[in-house]
């Protein structure tokens, strides 16, 4: 998949099959509106491309009222190329973009620059300065400069609207199992694993039989409001062939010094309940991995003292075990019954 910054490119000449959103989490919809994009593609010859927007248009106009993110820029990208996109155009969503007109976002960006012949928007898709473009506009315009548009109405899992708003409540309220519904695969985090403190390695190291503490695997949220936060249960891939248990926390860690050196940084703390002991938990560094967040155990909670902090990650490593060996039994209940 190609990614282009702006829409101002040489290998943005050809004809292309479009559809335009923030895609933030790229959920069940998303998919649902990509699958019939790339098939109307396909019928037309054309690649098909997304268009989407960096900073989420509300942080541009109202950030404190923003919503959460969901997914960095990063996931984002490797979801849409999962689903069988061929290029995307990022555009940065600066005062030129918010003031442009609809009818020059039109003929600027989707004709001349993203020569657009088919285009496909959600219900209740909106644009231009003013949000005063609408899907009727962009029908006509259509009409009148020869380029195809549809647009597709909500999608719903069991009666519930799929959308971005609803992922962010089911990850605001812990409810993990809902948002893998919704997005149709288990809330995953990724990116390259980054130094910490080395604080893990001090906590509990007495207590640990290879004597390195709960050492973490960081990684760092681009956004300062990530949709979910607070002490999970977790899948780690990437840094062996099978994924790695464990239990990690995602926030702001309000246990720690004020002179941390990652202060104010959302970061993604993953501790792997059984290091394998050929590997080095330094040769996690540099590498990309990605998290599974798949049931959350409590808020982050500000301990009294480093003592204090250890036994509380303690307990929620032995709660992440019980998760482990609860759903494995499950499984095992379930694999027979559909034995027999």
């Amino acid at each position: 998949m190609r990614i282009f910054r702006g829409y101002r490119h040489r290998d943005l000449t050809q004809a292309c099959a479009l559809t335009i959103g923030n895609f933030d989490g790229v959920h069940r919809g998303h998919q649902a509106m990509l699958a019939l994009l790339r098939s109307e593609a396909q019928h037309r010859g054309l690649p098909v491309r997304v268009m989407t927007f960096e900073p989420h248009p509300r942080e541009y106009f109202a950030p404190e009222r923003a919503p959460a993110r969901i997914s960095s820029l990063r996931d984002k990208l490797t979801e849409l190329a999962r689903c069988g996109v061929d290029e995307v155009v990022v555009l940065p969503f600066r005062a030129a973009l918010a003031q442009q007109s609809a009818e020059n976002f039109i003929d600027d960006i989707l004709l001349e620059g993203l020569q657009v012949r088919y285009v496909l928007v959600g219900d209740d898709f909106r644009f231009g300065a003013g949000r005063r473009g609408d899907y009727a506009m962009l029908d006509e315009a259509g009409s009148a400069r020869g380029f195809d548009v549809a647009r597709m109405n909500s999608y719903e899992v069991h009666g519930l609207r799929v959308s971005s708003s609803a992922v962010r409540l089911a990850l605001a309220e812990g409810r993990m199992r809902d948002a893998a519904d919704l997005l149709g695969r288990p809330y995953s985090i990724s990116g390259h694993v980054v130094h910490g403190r080395k604080l893990g390695r001090e906590l509990g190291a007495s207590s640990q039989a290879a004597g390195d503490g709960f050492r973490t695997l960081n990684l760092r949220f681009s956004h300062p409001r990530p949709a979910a936060s607070g002490i999970f249960v977790v899948q780690v891939h990437g840094l062996t062939a099978a994924p790695l248990a464990g239990v990690a926390n995602l926030g702001v860690r309000p246990s720690l010094d004020p002179a941390d050196v990652n202060r104010g940084q959302v970061l993604l703390e993953s501790h792997v309940l059984d290091w394998p002991g050929d590997l080095a938990v330094e040769g996690g560094y540099g590498k990309i991995v990605r998290v599974d967040l798949l049931h959350k155990l409590h808020d982050e909670l500000k301990y009294d003292g480093l003592p204090a902090l250890t036994r509380g990650i303690a307990r929620d490593c032995e709660e992440a075990r019980a998760w482990f060996a609860s759903r494995h039994s499950q499984t095992r209940r379930q694999t027979t019954r559909d034995r027999i």
